[in-house]
């Protein structure tokens, strides 16, 4: 990330991290990921978002994270 690696690159299961992030539950990522201009409005994917794969893991913290951040 330090050496400007597009956080929003679109690609695997989940299409993004924040998505593979909001799905696994590690608040810890998230809030990296947030921090660093991760789009919490990106679509695509499994879950289409990462609202949507949080709310169906039943991540509660994260989906009011999530939530807070515009999503």
């Amino acid at each position: 990330m330090e050496s400007g690696a597009n956080i929003n690159l679109p690609g695997g299961e989940y299409h993004n991290a924040l998505q593979a992030a909001a799905h696994s539950g590690n608040m810890d990522i998230i809030n990296f990921l947030l921090k660093k201009g991760a789009n919490v409005n990106a679509q695509g994917g499994k879950y289409g978002n990462a609202l949507q794969a949080a709310i169906h893991k039943g991540h509660k913290d994260l989906v009011k994270l999530l939530l807070e951040e515009g999503a």
